[in-house]
């Protein structure tokens, strides 16, 4: 029987965030969020998307005073195991620690990657980010050997937003990969590359009304995969809400 996506994700984040209020010291807050997207495209592959339908994510988020945080975040996927007709869940837990001066921000930490009803995906992925005024450079490196990379892939990118007038927030992102062309599940053949630029995304949200939602529109210019495949262009729509579970203030 399938499980029903929404309630999921709801109720791992509800009961991870009733056990952060019971351990958090008193200033420290827990978050939610949950969005509907038209796809889910992961790191600019939008010939194969994560789910080429509508997607339903969520997460929830536990965040100490000296920031030092932790998270879940989750979607449904469209594809599961070959054998198999109930479709995949993904996972993400992860932590780590950030903060900012008046110029500079900062963010280092991992993720481990577990997902439901699909074989040999599970993977570990440090991560670090530091900041000036509205720009991010991040990268997130690949530990170990998966169906869907690497061991020592590393993908690297490149942020900025801003508010451009009237409620609109205008947002790019610019992603390149690194490769490791030989792996347990992806061993190195004539067409792999060692790096190529993977996508730019440009994203224009809006509030929605007075709701605490946001509708967003995101333009993919597709790059290449590691193979040198082009990736088409596309477009995807979503509307996002945060919210607080716990919140001292």
């Amino acid at each position: 029987m399938k499980t029903s996506i929404r309630p999921l994700a709801l109720a791992t984040a509800l009961s991870i965030g009733s056990l952060a209020a019971v351990i958090t010291p008193a200033q420290a807050e827990v978050t939610g969020n949950i969005g509907l997207f038209s796809q889910y495209v992961l790191r600019g592959i939008t010939n194969a998307p994560e789910n080429d339908n509508v997607a339903i994510q969520g997460g929830v988020d536990w965040a100490a005073p000296m920031g030092f945080y932790l998270g879940y975040w989750g979607s449904n996927l469209g594809y599961g195991n070959p054998d198999s007709d109930v479709k995949g869940f993904e996972n993400d837990f992860y932590g780590g620690w950030g903060g900012s001066t008046d110029l500079l921000s900062w963010d280092i930490g991992a993720t481990y990657y577990y997902y439901l009803n699909i074989s040999d995906f599970n993977a570990f992925e440090p991560y670090g980010y530091i900041g000036v005024g509205p720009a991010t450079f991040g990268f997130k490196y690949l530990a170990e050997d998966v169906a869907w990379g690497n061991s020592g892939d590393t993908y690297w990118t490149l942020d900025a937003s801003g508010d451009i007038g009237a409620g609109f927030t205008l947002s790019g992102l610019i992603g390149y990969y690194s490769y490791d062309k030989n792996g347990e599940f992806i061993p190195e053949v004539p067409e792999a590359k060692g790096s190529a630029f993977r996508h730019f995304d440009l994203t224009l949200s809006h509030p929605i009304g007075n709701t605490g939602a946001d509708a967003n529109f995101t333009y993919i210019f597709g790059g290449e995969d590691r193979f040198g495949v082009d990736q088409k262009n596309q477009i995807v729509f979503s509307v996002t809400y945060g919210f607080d579970i716990y919140n001292p203030k």
